[in-house]
């Protein structure tokens, strides 16, 4: 699975203790995340399944994730968008992200990001806002 523990958990640091930055502040990160695959995977890719993962670990934040060539794994999603509320509007997400499924869970919520095949594939790219 595509979880990283240092993005939720400086989220958490960011909430609670105003440090190492006092809200509002956008983390912006870059690179390609991993995810290894158990069982058999579902439809999604690395950008949206950091996404579902961060929104089960910090209950939901202003997110964004997305490959910079417009295709996330094996859809035709470039990415998705993280809200607040996505943990209550979605359903299962915890047994989605087991699935491997973080395209379902986000296109059931209409959060995809669709931007077509850009032909450039630069980086992914990562910004959480936290206010």
């Amino acid at each position: 699975m595509a979880r990283s523990r240092r993005q939720p958990a400086l989220v958490h640091e960011i909430r609670r203790y105003g440090a190492p930055w006092k809200p509002p502040v956008a983390l912006i990160s870059g690179g390609e995340c991993t995810v290894t695959i158990t069982g058999e995977g579902g439809r999604g890719g690395r950008c949206a399944e950091f996404l579902l993962s961060l929104g089960i670990e910090t209950g939901g934040v202003w997110a964004l994730a997305a490959d910079t060539d417009g295709i996330d794994g094996s859809e035709d999603n470039a990415g998705a968008i993280l809200t607040p509320d996505s943990m209550t509007r979605g359903r299962d997400a915890k047994a989605l992200l087991a699935r491997h499924d973080s395209y379902g869970f986000f296109s059931a919520l209409g959060d995809l990001v669709m931007t077509g095949p850009t032909r450039t594939n630069v980086n992914d790219y990562r910004a959480i806002l936290i206010r």
